[in-house]
């Protein structure tokens, strides 16, 4: 391998390192602050409760912070895919994107967002889907660092690979 070629693999090590530490970084912290914010959030706002709709809006709130979370892991699974593989991961990709139309979907005001809206966003994630599954179609390989995709395995399949 020449020099240049060292440097760059070098120079990339490093970014992907660097970014990885922010992103953990950047998770840790927002996992913190969801805490403090429900906290919070539970004592100030739980004697104010008074109607359905108030619940609805505090439970959007949640998830989408938890997504938000999810979104992180699942960078930080996509730099440590880089780092190991140099490449990367199709899937990893899509599965950041559904997640984040996910989170933008559970946040959206339904009540007061046009049909179109709503229809492109159900293409797109649609789209998303679909792609995502003619990925994993043709792509043999699991996920294999990923624990919610090694959990949803079901007994028979990890029997069968241990066979």
């Amino acid at each position: 391998m020449a020099l240049s070629e060292k440097l760059v693999r070098g120079s990339e090590l490093f970014v992907v390192g660097a970014a990885g530490l922010l992103v953990i970084a950047a998770v840790i912290l927002a996992t913190v602050v969801l805490y403090a914010l429900f906290v919070d959030g539970f004592h100030m706002h739980l004697g104010t409760i008074s109607s359905i709709d108030a619940v609805q809006e505090s439970v959007q709130n949640v998830f989408a912070g938890v997504l938000l979370l999810m979104l992180g892991l699942e960078l930080l699974e996509t730099l440590k895919t880089y780092f190991k593989d140099y490449h990367i991961r199709t899937e990893v990709i899509l599965v950041v994107a559904i997640i984040a139309v996910g989170r933008h979907i559970i946040q959206t005001d339904f009540a007061h967002t046009s049909g179109p809206v709503l229809g492109g966003m159900a293409a797109l994630i649609v789209a998303l889907a679909v792609s995502y599954y003619l990925v994993r179609l043709h792509s043999p390989r699991e996920l294999s660092g990923n624990p919610a995709i090694k959990a949803s395995k079901s007994e028979g399949d990890q029997a069968a690979e241990q066979q």
